[in-house]
């Protein structure tokens, strides 16, 4: 059976103190948590795997920055989270544009990151094939008959499977904000 808990704050306390056995094991230790994030993010195999991997590099790379070992997974979830938005955003070329052309405030940054990690854990929860088209319609912009055609469905099933992922995302986010904002 698979070990379901991160490393300890032991391990994670050496690595940030740069010892380099401490630092592998770490890596080594997370490298299953860290692919389950990027499988449940990504839209596809691929694309998990070279997140994974990138995620795992910066761990490895900085993890004298993470602030407190307690927070290793959250920090983990956001690297995988970013990597995986690049890659869909690379493949797509699509870019969140900054209304009005105005700067946001440090405040609205902060929300705005808050609820793009609340959107990622709720997609996150999704069934594999509702996540899929969703990530693909939804994040990438994908039309319609290219997600179909990409994941082998008909163009009914698509929508079905799309529609089925939305309200559950919107359920999701409606429950974490405790009620509707309508």
């Amino acid at each position: 059976m698979a070990d379901t808990t991160w490393p300890d704050e032991r391990l994670i306390a050496a690595a940030q103190r740069g010892d380099v056995d401490s630092i592998a094991a770490l890596v080594s230790r997370s490298q299953s948590h860290v692919r389950r994030f990027a499988h449940a993010l990504c839209t596809t195999p691929e694309d998990a795997e070279d997140a994974a991997q990138e995620a795992l590099i910066i761990l490895y790379r900085k993890i004298g920055v993470l602030r407190a070992s307690a927070a290793l997974a959250s920090w983990m979830f956001r690297i995988v989270r970013n990597e995986c938005l690049r890659r869909a955003r690379t493949l797509t070329g699509y870019h969140l544009p900054i209304l009005d052309g105005a700067e946001r405030s440090a405040e609205e940054e902060v929300l705005l990151r808050l609820e793009a990690g609340i959107v990622a854990e709720a997609i996150a929860e999704l069934p594999a094939d509702q996540r899929s088209v969703l990530i693909m319609r939804d994040v990438q912009g994908h039309s319609g008959r290219a997600v179909a055609a990409a994941l082998g469905l008909s163009t009914p099933a698509m929508k079905s499977r799309l529609h089925r992922a939305r309200t559950t995302v919107r359920a999701t986010l409606l429950s974490s904000v405790g009620g509707d904002r309508g």
